[in-house]
């Protein structure tokens, strides 16, 4: 990929040591404001903005990372019986390439509103999660739609980045990874192709929220 940022390499190998899974669609309101309105004593007690564009099945979106960690998944383990988490780095990449090697799982472009929910400037907004074809490992919207948290923190050109599908855990305590771009061009420039290729990565304060940054689950198997 010619469009790669310094932050984005080197290449790296990673053998997963073990079996994973993820949801196919990314987090929706549905889900985040059952979790608000369940009225037990680990129910979530944040209840995002959805910017006037709908809730029930698109992507939740102005969620930290803390709220996810702190409220959702507690919430979800507990209610399922299961360990749910964010995804890692390597599991995310893995998942949203399912196997290609090009700039997107698409080929080397991708066509924004025909087959993800992206745009060339900043007026796009979310759209319902798979409104548009899945990949080939059947996992929806990891094009564009909403940026994805994931749970490792944030070392400068992979420093510290482990070779076993795990979280990168050394760096920055405070920055956490995002994944996958967002329905809008943000914080990249136009010039680096539609920012929602399968290496693109930014580092973000795990408090903060945003219109543009949403997540999906996983679980280890």
């Amino acid at each position: 990929d010619s469009n790669c940022t310094d932050n984005e390499k080197p290449l790296h190998k990673i053998t997963f040591g073990y079996d994973f899974e993820v949801s196919q669609y990314e987090i929706t309101f549905e889900v985040w404001d059952a979790c608000v309105e369940d009225e037990g004593d680990d129910s979530c007690t944040y209840r995002p903005e959805d910017q006037g564009w709908g809730r029930g099945s698109r992507p939740v979106i102005n969620v930290s990372w803390d709220n996810i960690t702190n409220e959702y998944l507690p919430w979800l383990n507990d209610r399922t019986g299961k360990e749910y988490r964010l995804l890692t780095e390597s599991e995310w990449e893995y998942v949203a390439r399912a196997g290609t090697t090009t700039v997107y799982n698409t080929g080397d472009t991708i066509i924004c509103g025909t087959q993800a929910a992206c745009s060339t400037d900043f007026t796009g907004k979310t759209m319902p999660v798979g409104s548009y074809n899945p990949n080939s490992l059947g996992i929806f919207d990891v094009h564009g739609n909403v940026w994805e948290w994931v749970q490792d923190t944030f070392a400068d050109k992979y420093a510290t980045m482990p070779t076993d599908g795990s979280a990168q855990a050394g760096g920055s305590s405070v920055y956490r990874m995002l994944r996958g771009g967002t329905s809008f061009y943000f914080l990249f420039p136009a010039d680096a192709a539609i920012p929602v290729r399968s290496a693109i990565r930014n580092p973000y304060e795990q408090y903060k929220q945003s219109i543009g940054i949403g997540f999906r689950v996983a679980r280890t198997k």
